[in-house]
């Protein structure tokens, strides 16, 4: 439970699109591409840990809360089993990154020190900058460019215009989980003290801005289709569908489980809008 596995394909997906880039483009490496899936996960779950961890200490899970059970909070482990847990998590993170930087060199080194202090500095600290309403930009910077670059970086040691723009869509999509999760909780962190940017904004607000980075995803094939990418680019747009099912949704939900679901649902369109720009490179790729 305190992973959270329904977040998990916000690990997933950068990494498989950076990967598949990589393959189209005759840069796949095996080794270098399973420790970035790995590391991605790691480094998912212990944030997951942290958050439960540290928001358990700052009062923002409350039993007010509409979402899924923090196991802080309810007593299900213990604050030091939660330690514990964070501890071995981010110390096999910390493994695979050793591997990452041998392959990669210093830009990955500063990329997974920042990433690790990212993952903490989320919810803990004595300024996390998810209490400062930063949390939707870092989750685009980290979720997007950096993992979907990231990935590909160790695998062609290099970086492609094309790579740039194809991982903004992710970073929009991902962020988009964190906007429902916030969305959700507005009323109990505004208690604690946790302005998000949900918070600042209101629920008008936060709703408007996953419809505005819903439009950012589905501009971004049109940039890769003009950049010469051919019509193979479009293929994220059979999703279309689902996004405005999960937008209506977004738009009129006001209870804790409808959110909960759309939450998940975002981050299921997260995962097969990833898989279906990947197979769109790797077509362009066949036919190039």
């Amino acid at each position: 439970m305190a992973a959270r596995p329904k977040t998990l394909p916000a690990a997933l997906a950068p990494v498989f699109l950076g990967t598949a880039i990589a393959l189209a483009d005759d840069r796949f490496a095996a080794g270098p591409a399973l420790a970035a899936l790995t590391g991605a996960l790691l480094l998912q779950i212990g944030s997951n840990l942290a958050n439960d961890y540290f928001d358990f200490f700052k009062g923002a899970d409350t039993p007010e809360r509409l979402g899924p059970t923090r196991v802080t909070a309810a007593g299900l482990l213990s604050p030091a089993a939660m330690r514990r847990g964070m501890a071995v998590v981010f110390g096999l993170a910390v493994l695979v990154g050793f591997y990452l930087v041998w392959v990669g060199g210093l830009p990955i080194l500063a990329v997974g020190i920042a990433a690790l202090l990212a993952a903490l500095a989320y919810t803990g600290g004595p300024k996390p900058f998810g209490y400062l309403g930063l949390g939707d930009l870092a989750v685009f910077i980290f979720f997007g460019p950096v993992a979907v670059c990231g990935t590909y970086y160790v695998q062609a040691l290099t970086v492609t215009p094309a790579l740039v723009v194809a991982s903004l869509p992710l970073g929009a999509l991902i962020t988009n989980i964190l906007v429902v999760n916030n969305l959700r909780d507005i009323e109990t962190d505004r208690r604690a003290g946790k302005y998000t940017l949900a918070v600042r904004l209101g629920r008008t607000g936060a709703r408007a801005e996953y419809g505005f980075l819903l439009a950012i995803a589905y501009l971004a094939p049109l940039l890769l289709w003009m950049g010469g990418g051919g019509a193979w680019m479009f293929l994220p747009l059979v999703t279309i569908p689902a996004a405005l099912r999960l937008a209506l949704t977004v738009q009129r939900a006001e209870d804790g489980p409808t959110l909960n679901a759309a939450l998940a649902g975002s981050a299921r369109l997260a995962l097969l809008y990833a898989l279906a720009l990947s197979i769109g490179f790797l077509l362009r790729s066949d036919l190039a």
